[in-house]
């Protein structure tokens, strides 16, 4: 099995390729310390399974998503966060989705599963798109959203303001205020507070 690990941090990426070698030893193992980085790998060799982190500096996570699935639509990507999960894992489209808290075994149990050809759901998640699940045709607002959109309403009632946004997003600010301008338009809302207390609300942020 080929395993490419794409995390900013080298600590994590060691501690992930330890627990990995331990469970499967004759893996062979790729890193990359970002999106560019991940993309020259992907488009170089041939991968059995991706294991992403969502949360990187410059363009993260889901833009890496979005990029390697253009490149090799087939490729499992097995999504790996230290952020709860939440919405990401849902809109992600990766095969999978797991926790930094996850005990090793779960981690080496979602690869086996992902790079097969099958999905990796916690029974959280399940639960969650359970509960989510519209009982009419109406689907929640947020839903609407585009995932960078999305991404700016969960920064946004984090309390971040668009100077912070944008640094974080290496976005300019002009472009971070028009996506807030499209995710009000989209919501039907007038303000912060508006999307704040509605990203409560749904459980959006923690």
């Amino acid at each position: 099995m080929r395993i490419l690990l794409v995390d900013d941090h080298a600590v994590v990426r060691r501690g992930i390729r330890q627990i990995l070698a331990d469970d499967l030893s004759a893996a062979e193992f790729g890193e990359a310390d970002g999106t560019n980085e991940a993309l020259r790998r992907v488009g170089e060799a041939d991968w059995d399974i991706v294991i992403l982190d969502i949360s990187m500096p410059g363009r993260g996570g889901l833009d890496a998503l979005k990029d390697i699935r253009g490149l090799r639509p087939r490729l499992p990507i097995l999504v790996l966060s230290m952020h709860s999960e939440d919405q990401y894992a849902f809109r992600a489209g990766a095969s999978g989705y797991l926790t930094k808290e996850s005990p090793p075994a779960a981690l080496v149990e979602a690869v086996r599963r992902v790079a097969s050809g099958g999905c990796h759901m916690s029974a959280a998640v399940a639960d969650k798109l359970a509960a989510d699940r519209p009982t009419d045709d109406s689907r929640p607002l947020h839903e609407s959203l585009s995932d960078r959109e999305f991404q700016v309403l969960r920064m946004i009632a984090a309390g971040k303001t668009v100077k912070e946004i944008g640094f974080e997003l290496h976005l300019s600010e002009k472009t971070i205020s028009t996506y807030r301008t499209r995710v009000l338009e989209k919501m039907k809302m007038r303000s912060n507070a508006e999307l704040t207390r509605y990203a409560v609300s749904a459980g959006l942020v923690e």
